[in-house]
């Protein structure tokens, strides 16, 4: 049986995702993955923000280890960390074909930049979800399918009123449906960035 990730792996996982909850960051990391390697100054003439928001906004996503950097003489050039940030924009880019009807978006090996007003309300949608227990939860579901509010307290160890709470707001956000039976309401995980990012999470940190 697949095992959740520890509370400290987690909270150090959320940060990250926190930190991508910015729709200036989101944008940069979006550059990076339809440019690859870019400097400083080839990435804020690219998203359209000054050198020193870029820089600093470069440096904690690299704490965050989403970006890593190499040096080409004197020049530093920033990348991207792995496969989680490249598979938001899979799954971001999808989502805007269907919202959109613009079918090149849902191409595979699509790598287009999005709308900005539309990064901006992924970052917001982001910021959502990015809270600890909120991504025990998400993870919960993730992994064991379909649970009722003991069975999520049961395998998270969040209290009970907690727990509910924040089920309430994720059903009312998308991130999760429910159905009653009986007594018992039972929450299922829907598709969408959400989701991607607890998968990403446990392919990096599990």
């Amino acid at each position: 049986m697949q095992k959740q990730l520890d509370i400290a792996t987690m909270e150090k996982a959320v940060r990250g995702v926190y930190d991508i909850a910015h729709p200036v960051r989101l944008r940069i990391l979006e550059f990076l993955d339809v440019n690859g390697a870019s400097s400083v100054s080839a990435i804020a003439a690219g998203v359209g923000e000054d050198r020193l928001a870029v820089s600093q906004s470069l440096k904690k996503m690299r704490d965050a280890e989403l970006v890593k950097t190499r040096r080409r003489g004197v020049f530093v050039y920033y990348e991207l960390n792995g496969d989680y940030p490249a598979s938001l924009f899979v799954c971001a880019r999808k989502l805007y074909g269907y919202m959109t009807d613009d079918f090149s978006y849902l191409a595979d090996g699509c790598k287009k930049i999005l709308p900005r007003d539309f990064t901006t309300m992924t970052a917001n949608h982001i910021k959502l979800f990015a809270h600890i227990d909120k991504m025990r939860i998400l993870e919960c579901l993730t992994l064991f399918g379909e649970c009722c509010v003991s069975d999520i307290v049961e395998k998270t160890g969040i209290d009970q009123i907690k727990a509910s709470q924040y089920l309430k707001r994720m059903r009312d956000n998308g991130f999760v449906t429910a159905r009653r039976d009986g007594r018992f309401v039972f929450y299922t995980i829907t598709d969408g960035i959400h989701k991607t990012v607890v998968k990403c999470l446990r392919r990096r940190f599990a």
